[in-house]
This record gives C-alpha cells, sequence and structure tokens, in this order.
C-alpha cells in the first residue's frame, strides 16, 4: 500500500489558528502532510519566507508526521515532487469554495494523480484570514483571538518594527 502524502500550500504570513485547524485536522488523514510554504506575488508579506517557515515550525512541532517546505513552483510539481497523492485545502465558505473549485479543476489538468480534499474550516474559526490579522494589529487590535500567542508576539513586534519605519503592510 502506497503511504498517504498530502501537501497543505500557502503563504501562511502569519499562520492562524485556523490554518494550524487544518493542519491538525488533515495530519489525522494522511500518512504525511507536507506543509508547502510559497511566496505569492500578489501578496506583500509581512514576514520573510525563511520567518514563515520558521514560525510554521515552532507551531507544528508537536504534530507528528508534519514536515515544512518552501516552494517556488507549481503547486502541482511541488506535490509530485514531495510525491503527495492529495492537496489539502481549506476552504471557509463559498468565495473560497469557488476560488478552489476553479484552482482545482486546472490543478486536475496539470497532473490527474494527485487529488484534492477540503477541509471545511471550523465554524469558530471561519472568519479568520491572515490579511485581517495584520489589518488588525496595524491599528493596534487584539489578535490574540486569531493566532497562536507566540504568532502574536511575531505579528506584534512585526508592526513595532514597520511603524518605525513610516511604512504600512
Amino acid at each position: 500500500m502506497t503511504d498517504r502524502i498530502g501537501v497543505y500550500p500557502g503563504t501562511f504570513d502569519p499562520v492562524t489558528l485556523g490554518h494550524m485547524d487544518i493542519i491538525r485536522r488533515g495530519a489525522t488523514l494522511v500518512d504525511r502532510l507536507v506543509i508547502g510554504v510559497t511566496t505569492n506575488a500578489s501578496k506583500s508579506p509581512m514576514f520573510t519566507l525563511d520567518e514563515r517557515l520558521a514560525m510554521i515550525e515552532r507551531e507544528t512541532a508537536e504534530i507528528e508526521g508534519v514536515s515544512v517546505v518552501a516552494f517556488d513552483s507549481l503547486l502541482m510539481d511541488f506535490a509530485e515532487a514531495q510525491g503527495a497523492n492529495i492537496i489539502l485545502r481549506g476552504v471557509r465558505g463559498v468565495t473560497d469554495f469557488e476560488y478552489e473549485y476553479q484552482l482545482t479543476g486546472m490543478n486536475r489538468a496539470l497532473n490527474d494523480r494527485v487529488e484534492t480534499v477540503f477541509l471545511m474550516a471550523d465554524v469558530a474559526l471561519q472568519p479568520i484570514a491572515s490579511r485581517l490579522v495584520k489589518e488588525i494589529a496595524f491599528y493596534g487590535g487584539p489578535v490574540t483571538r486569531f493566532v497562536t500567542p507566540s504568532v502574536a508576539q511575531d505579528v506584534v513586534d512585526r508592526v513595532e518594527q514597520i511603524g518605525r519605519k513610516g511604512m504600512r503592510p
């Protein structure tokens, strides 16, 4: 029997409680879960790729069967390189589903040997988005309801650095 290897891709800028929920639940569905941390030219990251990798490694250290790997390629090429047969995607609502549905069709056309599995976000975590966490933090709001305490501190520290430079996220 072939191992079930899953890839959960994203920018994770920063990793939220919603991401962590999908990671924990996804790790129980596969033999090995690779968290694929990528760059995204259309987003302006608050954290560097290396910082995001370290953050996710720290946050997932206690979850068995999880590894964290950077990638800057087509998702299906990355999945193939990892030996993955499953792409794991979290879905918060209808808007996410529409985008993910289209993406899944394109990915399937590129490589039909890899299945996409959708996990619905926990109802309590559905509104959480990294983009909103950054915005709340930038304006001095509390982010501890949306990220772990250590990630909250990372975000607050970064906002203080950005503020000193007179930049906006």
